[in-house]
């Protein structure tokens, strides 16, 4: 089959981002992440606002919070003060604190 039959690949439309700057995202504000928390206390999502919480305390990635175990952060029952982690990334451990508010919401 010779290359003049075959259908040329045009794109349908522009790029998004063709003539735009694109930048890195400005972190959250404390007062973005406490209006978060309380529209997931109101809305009753006790799982979500478990994994925000430990998201903003660990300042780990996605994926290395949904492969967080629930013997990762409990001991003999109860939330433990502080934790560590092996990023899937780098491979490197990292050990963080856990909250009070974060320690209620888990054992929620």
């Amino acid at each position: 089959m010779s290359v003049d039959f075959l259908p040329v690949l045009r794109p349908v439309r522009a790029p998004w981002n063709k003539g735009r700057i694109i930048v890195q995202k400005c972190p959250l504000l404390p007062r973005h992440v406490w209006s978060i928390r309380v529209r997931l206390e109101m809305a009753g999502n006790a799982r979500d606002l478990a994994l925000f919480n430990i998201a903003v305390d660990s300042k780990l990635r996605g994926c290395n919070l949904v492969g967080l175990r629930v013997r990762d952060v409990l001991a003999a029952g109860r939330v433990q003060e502080r934790t560590s982690m092996i990023q899937s990334k780098s491979g490197k451990p990292v050990r963080f604190e856990i909250t009070e508010t974060t320690r209620l919401s888990l054992e929620r």
